[in-house]
C-alpha cells in the first residue's frame, strides 16, 4: 500500500491541478492520498470527487504556517513552523472564516512586499513593479498566494533566472511577516473542526522546522513535550527530507507519546516525488472515513 499524505496543489505552491495529481497518484499505484495546500483549503471538495471517481482513498488537507517561539531558544525571537490539518470537516464556518481572512492578508502582504521589491529594483536601474503586475500574478495561480508566485513572475520578467535566485537576491530582504496564527488558535480551528492536527517535517533541515531552534532531536522532541503536547494530536515522522535517524526519533517519540504518526513527500511536483516515502500501511488506520460526508 503507498500512502502520500502530503501533497501541494497549484491551490498552494504546487505546479500540478487536483486532476493532474489524481492522474499520476494512480500511476503511482498510490492507494492513500492528502492533499494540504498551504492556509488554503479551496482544492478539497473537487480532491474528494476525484477520490471517488479514481479510487483512492482521500484525507482531507491543510498545511498552517504557525507563529512559535521558545524563551530557551534565539533569545525568545518568533519562528515560523508548519502544522497539518487531517480529516476535517470542511463546512466548519470558524475553519472557513480564518482561512478566507489569511487569504486577504496574503494579498496584502504581497503588495508590500512588491513595494519591498521596488525599493531594490529602483537601486539597480530595474524597471519597477506596477498594480497591473500583482494581477497577473494573482491570474497565474489557483488559490493561495505566496512569495513562491513572486518569484515565478520575477522568473518570467527576466529579472532572475530562477525561484532560487529571487529568493536569494531579493525575497528574504524583502520578506513582510506572515500572518500571526499561533498554535492553540490552530488546534481551535483544526480540532473544532472535528480534525487532528500535526507537526509537519519537524527536522528538515531545508524548509520551515524545528531546525531553526536546534538541530539537536532531543532538543526538538522536548520543545514539543514541553509546548506542543497539550495541541497537537500527531507528529509527521516520515517525509521526503527525513535521515533514517530522524524517523526512528520521531517515530519512537510518538509511540512514547501516544501521538498520532502521518508521513508524505511534501510533493510540490518539481521533481514528482509522490509515493516515493516508504510509509506503513498501519498509518492509513489511524483516521476515521470522513469521505462520504
Amino acid at each position: 500500500m503507498k500512502i502520500d499524505l502530503h501533497v501541494h496543489s497549484k491551490s498552494s505552491d504546487g505546479k500540478l491541478s487536483v486532476q493532474e495529481i489524481f492522474r499520476e497518484a494512480k500511476s503511482r499505484s498510490i492507494s492513500f492520498l492528502a492533499i494540504t495546500d498551504h492556509d488554503s483549503i479551496e482544492s478539497q471538495t473537487l480532491a474528494l470527487e476525484e477520490s471517488k471517481k479514481i479510487g483512492i482513498r482521500y484525507l482531507t488537507g491543510v498545511e498552517l504556517n504557525i507563529t512559535f517561539y521558545d524563551p530557551k531558544f534565539l533569545s525568545g525571537k518568533p519562528i515560523s513552523l508548519d502544522f497539518l490539518g487531517y480529516n476535517y470537516d470542511l463546512n466548519n464556518e470558524m475553519l472557513i472564516s480564518k482561512l478566507q481572512t489569511m487569504a486577504n492578508y496574503r494579498t496584502k502582504r504581497a503588495e508590500k512586499i512588491l513595494d519591498n521589491l521596488n525599493t531594490e529594483f529602483l537601486k539597480e536601474d530595474i524597471t519597477t513593479l506596477t498594480k497591473d503586475d500583482l494581477r497577473q500574478i494573482e491570474e497565474s495561480i489557483d488559490g493561495t498566494l505566496g512569495r513562491p508566485h513572486i518569484a515565478d513572475y520575477l522568473v518570467k520578467k527576466g529579472i532572475v533566472k530562477s525561484r532560487q535566485e529571487a529568493f536569494d537576491k531579493y525575497l528574504v530582504k524583502c520578506d513582510v511577516p506572515k500572518f500571526p496564527l499561533h498554535l492553540d488558535e490552530a488546534s481551535t480551528l483544526i480540532q473544532g473542526a472535528g480534525g487532528k492536527l500535526v507537526l509537519a517535517h519537524p527536522n528538515d533541515p531545508h524548509g520551515t522546522s524545528l531546525v531553526t531552534l536546534t538541530k539537536v532531536l532531543a532538543e526538538q522532541t522536548e520543545i514539543i513535550k514541553e509546548k506542543m503536547l497539550p495541541f497537537i494530536d500527531g507528529v509527521e515522522c516520515w517525509h521526503s527530507r527525513n535521515t533514517p535517524e530522524t524517523t526512528e526519533h520521531y517515530v519512537s517519540f510518538a509511540k512514547e507519546n501516544i501521538l498520532i504518526m502521518t508521513g508524505g513527500s511534501d510533493c510540490h511536483q518539481k521533481p514528482i516525488l509522490m509515493g516515493t516515502v516508504e510509509i506503513p500501511d498501519w498509518v492509513a488506520n489511524q483516521f476515521a472515513q470522513r469521505e462520504s460526508r
